[in-house]
């Protein structure tokens, strides 16, 4: 309640995986909003996630694009793998296998195996341009530090 933003998404994890209280995703969203809007990335992550899980809240693919859109550029790992998969399957975005490349890519690069993973299948579905396109625009992107991307 003091707005110390890495305990409120620390509640919003006890709730959301109901870990020494009763599991309520409606709590656990409001645990986490008030940590993602002071810019915590970890909780914006996992608000993108109750949104696109429609737990705690309506399911709103806009609104979970948002969210992992405010942690990727922060460099959040998890937040980089999300959008790309956002991109991948056209949730909230239009669906653009360049775009999801190049954040699967990006979030690879940070740690995340997903990212990876996510990189290598949209890769299946794209022209030696388009991959070209995407590794170009991932080199961009991390020049800018993930702003604008």
């Amino acid at each position: 309640k003091q707005g110390f933003a890495s305990a409120q998404g620390n509640l919003g994890v006890m709730y959301g995986e109901g870990k020494g209280v009763p599991q309520d995703y409606k709590i656990a969203v409001k645990w986490y909003s008030l940590a993602a809007e002071q810019g915590d990335a970890t909780a914006q992550v996992l608000l993108g996630v109750m949104y696109d899980e429609g737990k705690g809240v309506p399911q709103n693919y806009k609104t979970a694009v948002k969210w992992f859109r405010l942690g990727a550029e922060q460099g959040n790992a998890d937040a980089q793998g999300s959008l790309g998969a956002m991109y991948a399957l056209g949730k909230g975005v239009v669906k653009d296998n360049v775009y999801a490349y190049m954040w699967g890519n990006i979030a690879a690069s940070n740690g995340n195996e997903n990212g990876g993973k996510l990189r290598d299948l949209v890769a299946t579905q794209m022209s030696p341009a388009d991959i070209s396109a995407a590794q170009k625009l991932a080199r961009e992107c991390v020049r800018k530090k993930y702003k604008g991307c």
